[in-house]
């Protein structure tokens, strides 16, 4: 009889083995990149979520027959039930990084979109304020748990030459989200009846369902696998159909043993959550901060101030009508996905580093025009105002949209990964809460003044990062850990003359990941065919 005791704490219960069973004996024969393609999807439409519910309530709260619904709320209670999603999408995070580990990736992918429904159910149904802010809430906690894992669940099923652009996939999907909300929003705009913002914010409820269908068809990570279910076998006979190749190919037996090894040398200590603060000896407690840090410091960009309330800021900052304006912002973000497609190219040729402090510094220069634009306030200036919008969306999504989505799961180890990317994407939740509290109340008390704020963040954005964040792209997970491991001293580059302002890891990245790739491609060259 199997009973689950204090002895094999850590082992899956009764249910969980139930539940693991049901889901993976249905995998199907999918295997290379046709089962690569089916994870990438249900990844992005977790994503495609996450973008169309930050753009749907741009139309909703600027709908009359809504405000009249809400009862004409305040600018204060309108930012508030707007935020409310990220209040609940905090909590979603930190519940994926307590049960992440525990359920695996894929059914926390599950629960993530069951919550999100229910969430749907409660706002397209609502009469009353009270249920639109529980509906927000839920629906933010389910997308909490989404975010949260399908970094992780991408990263982890990719190859290191390709995840930067399967992240991509995921990242520009959730822009396809944003942009498919606003032209809802603007084509419902002429209904004259609630259905005008009921109907938007329940056909989120479809791509939810998509997911959960899906997912049940397709195996967790090898990495899971591998440290959670090792008895099983399955951890290799998933990264064998993963690569397309047998078993016993050398190439699917060296990634195994990379893995492997990476989960004898994190799993030294027992796991816990204090691990996210010792150091283990791969500097878990510091790679914890980075991942953290760069997703907050996303949000201090001020995208959002774009992505909540583009009709808003249309309307209040450039005297716009609700028609205009949702027309205006519908394209905006047929610009903003069409420019993320350079990302696809850019992310692992020029690297994580170079695109978060060039776009930075991009996002402040536009940021500051805008305010020069906004603060004269006539038509030449207004037209200048709206190019500079578009500017900066580009700016954003070329260097701190995906970049910042693949970076926690590729810094962090393995032992604190779920738990780390779970809490840096609450992180990023909290700085979304307080970008989108402030922002109805500080153009309407401060105007174009409000920019030159996002500005000067975004000038320390690029400092930090180039004080901070070592790059990452190209490398496999695994080999991350060599970075910040005392081997890292056997490095004999010479100190550059900034190197008293910028961590030693940052500077000796390059020459660490190049022994690294080039004892992998050692390795590769003497397997053969």
């Amino acid at each position: 009889m199997d009973i689950d005791t204090p002895s094999n704490k850590g082992s899956p219960t009764h249910i969980e083995r139930a539940l693991s069973k049901s889901h993976e004996n249905s995998h199907g024969a999918l295997s290379g990149p046709a089962l690569v393609a089916a994870i990438t999807s249900v990844c992005s439409s977790g994503f495609l979520l996450f973008g169309y519910d930050q753009g749907v309530m741009s139309g909703v709260v600027i709908s009359k027959i809504w405000l009249a619904q809400m009862d004409h709320p305040s600018t204060i209670m309108l930012s508030t039930i707007t935020a409310l999603y990220d209040v609940g999408a905090v909590f979603g995070a930190i519940g994926a990084a307590v049960v992440g580990d525990r359920l695996g990736r894929k059914r926390t992918l599950i629960l993530g979109c069951g919550v999100l429904i229910v969430g749907t159910i409660l706002m397209a149904a609502c009469y009353e304020r009270i249920q639109m802010m529980f509906g927000r809430v839920l629906t933010g906690l389910g997308i909490g748990f989404i975010t949260s894992v399908t970094p992780v669940y991408q990263s982890e099923i990719s190859s290191a030459k390709q995840r930067g652009w399967q992240v991509c996939c995921q990242l520009t999907t959730m822009l396809f989200g944003l942009m498919l909300a606003y032209w809802i929003n603007y084509g419902f705009y002429f209904h004259t009846s609630s259905v005008q913002w009921r109907f938007p914010l329940a056909f989120q409820a479809v791509f939810a369902i998509y997911c959960i269908g899906v997912t049940t068809l397709l195996p967790d990570t090898p990495r899971w696998l591998l440290k959670y279910r090792p008895e099983s076998g399955k951890g290799e006979q998933v990264l064998a159909r993963l690569r397309g190749k047998s078993v016993d190919h050398p190439r699917v037996q060296r990634e195994r043993a990379e893995i492997v090894d990476a989960i004898e040398i994190e799993s030294r200590e027992e796991g816990s959550w204090m691990d996210l603060l010792r150091d283990g000896g791969i500097a878990a407690n510091k790679r914890f901060f980075l991942a953290l840090g760069i997703q907050f410091m996303q949000q201090m960009s001020g995208i959002n101030i774009v992505t909540y309330y583009a009709p808003t800021l249309f309307q209040s900052s450039l005297g716009m009508s609700q028609h205009e304006s949702l027309l205006l912002g519908a394209l905006l973000q047929v610009w903003y996905i069409a420019a993320s497609f350079v990302t696809w190219y850019t992310i692992d040729r020029v690297g994580r580093r170079k695109l978060f402090i060039s776009q930075a510094l991009g996002m402040c220069g536009v940021l500051v025009a805008e305010a020069i634009c906004v603060s004269i306030n006539n038509t030449p200036a207004a037209i200048a105002a709206v190019v500079f919008v578009f500017a900066f969306e580009a700016c954003f999504t070329w260097g701190w949209m995906a970049t910042v989505w693949t970076y926690p799961p590729e810094i962090l180890p393995l032992k604190i990964r779920a738990k780390g990317a779970a809490l840096a994407a609450a992180a990023d939740f909290l700085g979304n809460f307080v970008v989108v509290e402030i922002t109805p109340p500080g153009l309407q008390n401060i105007g174009y003044k409000l920019y030159i704020v996002f500005a000067v963040l975004n000038v320390a954005n690029a400092i930090i990062v180039w004080a901070f964040y070592p790059e990452t792209a190209g490398s496999t997970l695994e080999s991350v850990d060599f970075l910040f491991t005392s081997t890292v001293e056997e490095v004999t580059r010479k100190k550059p003359w900034y190197s008293a302002v910028q961590w030693s890891v940052v500077y000796r990245a390059e020459e660490v990941m190049e022994t690294v790739r080039a004892k992998s491609e050692s390795s590769v060259g003497s397997e053969g065919a």
